[in-house]
């Protein structure tokens, strides 16, 4: 959200800083941290070099767009997919998915996103979809314990 003191069209160009790395000032005492002189004499050190690309970046992806600009980019580029039936929790049957099950489910990802640094994979959600399962069939069954594989 912007700040109070920043117009949405200010906050909108200010999209390159706020998602682009280190300040200035930040990266002179990384360099000076791993006693590199540069950020480029760094990469040497660290990137082999038959990865690292053979040209700038920006020759590859363009300048950098305002947030609005971005948005406005991602649209023109996914405008041009090719929309196919989607067979998301339809098996290969004409079944009918509630959209609650899709919306809050098959398209939240919490489900599939790590919210910890330590467990960077899908299984929290699938442990947590699996919690949710047993607590459903033990409030509809009335039992106090139930399982799920």
């Amino acid at each position: 959200m912007p700040h109070a003191s920043q117009n949405s069209e200010t906050f909108a160009h200010n999209f390159a800083a706020r998602h682009i790395g280190p300040a200035p000032h930040e990266v002179s005492e990384m360099l000076k941290v791993v006693d590199a002189p540069s950020l480029e004499a760094l990469i040497q050190q660290t990137v082999p070099g038959d990865i690292r690309p053979a040209h700038p970046l920006s020759k590859y992806i363009g300048a950098a767009l305002s947030e609005v600009e971005a948005i406005a980019k991602m649209r023109e580029l996914a405008a041009q997919n090719e929309v196919f039936t989607s067979l998301i929790g339809q098996g290969y049957y004409g079944t009918h998915l509630p959209f609650v099950i899709q919306r809050n489910i098959l398209e939240n990802p919490a489900w599939y996103t790590a919210y910890t640094p330590y467990q960077p994979e899908m299984s929290q959600g699938l442990l947590q979809a699996l919690f949710e399962f047993q607590t459903l069939v033990g409030k509809l069954l009335g039992r106090e314990c139930v399982n799920c594989s």
